[in-house]
C-alpha cells in the first residue's frame, strides 16, 4: 500500500473493505460501510469508493452490491488458513469467481478432492438430482476452458450460468440434465457458449 496515497478517510474505507473480506469472505455493501464508519448517507460511502477506485486500491463493479474488488493485499497474518470460496447466485457477464458473487470462505481443505478445486458453487434447482446434486449443495469445481464428453461442467450459454453433463458428438454439443423433467440445452451455432470449469466433487451440508 505504500505505492498508493491515500486520505484518512480513503484509508478507513478501504480497512472496512479488507475487514469484511477477512471476517465475511466477501466485499461489504455501500450500506454497511456507511454504518461502520459512521456516514450519514450511502453517498459519502460511493464517493470515498470512486475516489479508492481512482487510486487503484480497488476495482468496482457495477450491478452488484458487493461489487467490490480489492486490489490491495490484505494486511492478514492468517492468510495461509485453509479455505475455498462459495459462490452464491452468477450474474450476467461477470466472471463467475469474481469478489462480487462470493458469499463466503469455508474452511475446506481443496486436496480433500481430485483434482482441487479452485472454489464451491451453491447448486440452484433440481436438474441434476439424479445424480445426487440437490439444490442448495456445494459444488466443488476446478476452474478449466475445456472438459471431456460426459464430464457435469458448469457452462455459460447466453450469459446464464448453468451445471449440466457435457455431450459432444459430430452433430454438435448438448448440455444434459439429470433429471427426466428436464429437456437437452442445445448449442446452436451462434449461441454464446463456453465452459466456465468441471465438477469435481459435491458437499451437501447446511453451510
Amino acid at each position: 500500500m505504500s505505492e498508493i496515497k491515500l486520505t484518512k478517510a480513503q484509508t478507513r474505507v478501504l480497512d472496512v473493505i479488507q475487514q469484511s473480506i477477512r471476517d465475511e469472505g466477501r466485499p461489504p455493501t455501500r450500506a454497511e460501510i456507511a454504518d461502520a464508519l459512521g456516514f450519514r448517507s450511502i453517498n459519502a460511502a460511493e464517493s470515498h469508493l470512486r475516489a479508492l477506485e481512482r487510486r487503484g486500491a480497488i476495482r468496482l463493479q457495477g450491478g452488484a452490491s458487493r461489487g467490490i474488488q480489492c486490489l490491495v493485499p490484505l494486511d492478514d497474518e492468517d492468510h495461509d488458513e485453509p479455505g475455498l470460496p462459495v459462490i452464491g447466485k452468477v450474474a450476467a457477464g461477470v466472471p463467475i469467481d469474481s469478489v462480487a458473487h462470493i458469499e463466503k470462505v469455508v474452511p475446506v481443505r481443496s486436496e480433500l478432492f481430485s483434482p482441487a478445486p479452485d472454489y464451491l458453487l451453491r447448486v440452484q434447482g433440481d436438474s441434476m438430482i439424479d445424480i445426487g446434486i440437490f439444490d442448495g449443495d456445494l459444488l466443488a469445481v476446478r476452474k478449466s476452458d475445456t472438459a471431456r464428453h460426459g464430464d457435469v461442467v458448469v457452462a455459460r450459454v447466453n450469459g446464464e450460468v448453468t451445471v449440466k453433463r457435457l455431450d459432444r458428438s459430430p452433430k454438435g454439443v448438448r448440455l444434459l440434465a439429470e433429471n427426466q423433467n428436464y429437456e437437452p440445452i442445445v448449442i446452436a451455432p451462434d449461441s454464446e457458449f463456453f465452459i466456465e470449469g468441471h465438477a469435481v466433487g459435491v458437499i451437501r451440508t447446511a453451510i
